[in-house]
């Protein structure tokens, strides 16, 4: 059985594709690896608490392996703490990665490339499926999620902080990816098969940032 490091953004897509490579048994999880912005204490783009984060991975199960950045972070700052990191498993004998991308092709070359340079290799569960599908599954499976970060170029500010169901993903625009992969949306999944228990939360104050980026604070319960 190989073990595996799973990149986690505490969102549906990590969510998926974790759900996804638990059902294989060739693999087992060394820990879940999610990049926080140290500044902020917040999981990177997604915005939700640390503690939040320690709460889902805890009712996972599983080690959370953090990998801190700073606020304006420079992508070699965060390939070089990132590679620490990596370099690390890889030294335990860790030699994959799993991710939840889905279509974007240049981000798939871009994490086979740098981790092509450390002797790893990605592993995609959730590659190239319809991501209407996709989406809708997550509600058929069981799995609850709320947004927290929207993009407000291409969705809403109405479409934060709302829980993901049939309803929600029926409103969204057209143009909108169904899993929020071109960056429309991120998310939090508080709830599911995979957990042992529900991660509790108040939904707190929603802030606007860069004049772009709408937030849902999620408040630890």
């Amino acid at each position: 059985m190989e073990s595996v490091l799973v990149s986690w953004s505490g969102g549906k897509d990590s969510a998926l594709a974790l759900y996804e490579i638990l059902k294989n048994k060739n693999y087992q999880i060394s820990a879940l690896l999610t990049t926080v912005t140290e500044d902020y204490d917040r999981i990177s783009m997604h915005g939700v608490r640390r503690i939040l984060l320690e709460r889902q991975v805890a009712s996972l199960g599983f080690p959370l392996e953090k990998v801190f950045i700073s606020k304006n972070a420079s992508n070699e700052e965060y390939e070089s703490n990132m590679g620490q990191v990596l370099t690390k498993y890889k030294d335990m004998g860790v030699t994959s990665v799993v991710f939840g991308d889905i279509f974007l092709e240049d981000l798939r070359k871009y994490r086979d490339d740098k981790l092509a340079t450390l002797g790893m290799q990605g592993i995609f569960p959730i590659w190239k499926r319809d991501t209407q599908e996709l989406a809708r599954s997550l509600t058929a499976l069981g799995f609850k999620a709320i947004t927290t970060c929207v993009d407000t170029h291409t969705l809403g500010r109405q479409f934060v902080g709302r829980v993901i169901d049939e309803q929600f993903l029926s409103e969204l625009p057209p143009t909108v990816d169904a899993c929020g992969e071109n960056g429309e949306y991120h998310s939090f999944v508080y709830d599911g098969p995979i957990f042992k228990e529900r991660v509790s939360y108040i939904p707190g104050e929603i802030i606007l940032r860069e004049n772009r980026f709408c937030y849902c604070d999620l408040i630890p319960d």
